[in-house]
């Protein structure tokens, strides 16, 4: 029988203080994960991400960070 490989799913981080709340990220996360709060800045669902990185490579700011 062949051996499962586990998947360790990323976490995304924002760092909310650089955040300049373009929205990016949002509009690229497939699975609708992502919010701007007050737009100010971006807030991830971590129950809903699955750690795709589509909103790190989006960021202008290079905010976003999968840990």
């Amino acid at each position: 029988m062949a051996e499962k490989k586990k998947v360790v799913r990323k976490k995304v981080k924002v760092l909310k203080d650089l955040c300049v709340a373009c929205g990016a990220c949002a509009k690229e996360c497939p699975i609708g994960a992502i919010r701007i709060v007050a737009g100010v800045f971006a807030e991830v669902d971590q129950d809903k991400c699955v750690g795709c990185g589509k909103c790190k490579r989006v960021c202008p700011a290079s905010v976003i960070e999968l840990v």
